[in-house]
């Protein structure tokens, strides 16, 4: 992606008009994965240019139902086919990078079959590059950038996450990393709502993952029918928040996409990316988000200080905690469609890098996910006091995470 082709994105985006979602895959992944990324990004964009911009979660450009057979053929060999009595070639869903279809192997079993897509990689980490040198460009000039934005940054996770999905192995991976979690802490935190599905281990390669089939529905979908219980979009920020809080490795792309939800079984999928966090900013987060569920601003500013790499002391830190008050001041028991959790956190952050501050890499990997989580909430209940409501998850956590 070159300089034209990056102003024409932002232009696309940041317009007066819905984003042209044809043109922005017609741009390639990294132009997609960019709008993804601004789908979260209610702190610049409408609610309704974010909820436009989802879209890209679920609605790209589809493989031709006739090139999946040749792509089943470059992938696998016959002993593969042998395997299944029929694959659908209508695909189930469709992604950036995949999409997945339907089939029925010869011993009865209903599974799915994820396929990657023509190629992309060369031409992503083409781009990559080039924009990676038109970002540093722009910080030689405006150094500030940086700190308080870290475009680079943002990038290069940009660039992690999407390779790790162009290797479904590593989506295996990811999936056997949360299971031995969730194996090793069930008998000790609540985890009865989650499950995995079964991924058939021994037909999966680098771009093929064959699972078992499960009859639910993504949080998107159910969100976009209105079907979204609010209380169990509680309990998903009850296990995820085990996940960030208690352990420090969670699902590194929890967005509604890769959640489904049959009856009132929860299942993560598309795990190929998983982040982790420092037992420094996991317990320095909790910490701050528990004084920020009783409206405690001046423990939340001093928690916040605490987690930082680089922290301030005296005047500094008393303008600095004076300032953050004050951020917070129309906060107290607002809902999230009056203050977005999303946008007060961004602000946080760059109040606390303009006080001086610096943070570990880490802490955006929980910001990212508390971006998906408010999103989803701000879809399905306009009017929550979301911290509010999360008060006895809080309670009920702070056990696990303070112990370990």
């Amino acid at each position: 992606m070159n300089w034209f082709g990056f102003v024409n994105l932002m232009r696309n985006i940041f317009g007066s008009e819905l984003p042209d979602l044809d043109k922005i895959q017609d741009q390639g992944l990294l132009a997609v994965k960019i709008a993804q990324v601004f789908a979260l990004r209610i702190d610049f964009l409408s609610q309704q240019k974010c909820r436009h911009l989802a879209r890209l979660y679920r609605h790209t450009n589809s493989i031709p139902a006739e090139s999946v057979k040749h792509l089943l053929a470059s992938y696998t060999d016959s002993s593969f086919n042998n395997t299944f009595d029929s694959i659908d070639d209508r695909p189930l869903a469709s992604a950036s990078v995949g999409q997945v279809h339907r089939a029925y192997m010869q011993n009865g079993a209903d599974v799915v079959i994820k396929l990657i897509k023509k190629d992309h990689k060369k031409k992503f980490i083409k781009d990559v590059r080039s924009l990676r040198r038109l970002f540093q460009l722009v910080i030689f000039f405006y150094r500030k950038l940086q700190k308080v934005a870290d475009p680079v940054g943002i990038l290069e996770h940009i660039e992690d996450y999407t390779l790790k999905e162009l290797n479904l192995l590593n989506e295996v991976k990811g999936q056997e990393i949360l299971k031995k979690i969730y194996l090793e802490n069930k008998k000790q935190f609540d985890l009865s709502k989650l499950k995995f599905t079964y991924i058939y281990t021994d037909l999966c390669n680098d771009n093929i993952l064959v699972a078992e089939y499960i009859a639910g529905q993504t949080f998107d979908e159910l969100l976009e029918q209105g079907r979204l219980d609010y209380d169990q979009l509680l309990e998903l920020f009850h296990i995820h928040g085990f996940y960030m809080f208690c352990v420090g490795t969670f699902h590194g792309d929890i967005h509604p996409g890769n959640i489904i939800l049959q009856d009132s079984t929860i299942y993560f999928v598309d795990t190929s990316a998983i982040s982790t966090v420092s037992l420094k900013i996991r317990k320095g987060l909790f910490s701050f988000f528990k004084a920020l569920a009783y409206w405690d601003y001046e423990t939340c500013a001093y928690y916040l200080n605490q987690m930082a790499e680089v922290a301030i002391s005296g005047e500094k830190y008393e303008l600095f905690k004076k300032k953050f008050v004050a951020l917070y001041a129309d906060f107290t028991e607002t809902t999230v469609s009056q203050v977005s959790l999303t946008q007060r956190m961004m602000g946080t952050i760059k109040l606390g890098v303009n006080s001086g501050m610096a943070f570990e890499q880490g802490i955006f990997g929980i910001i990212k996910s508390l971006m998906y989580l408010d999103g989803m909430v701000l879809r399905c209940n306009p009017d929550a006091v979301l911290l509010k409501d999360m008060r006895p998850f809080i309670d009920d956590t702070e056990k696990f995470v303070l112990g370990n």
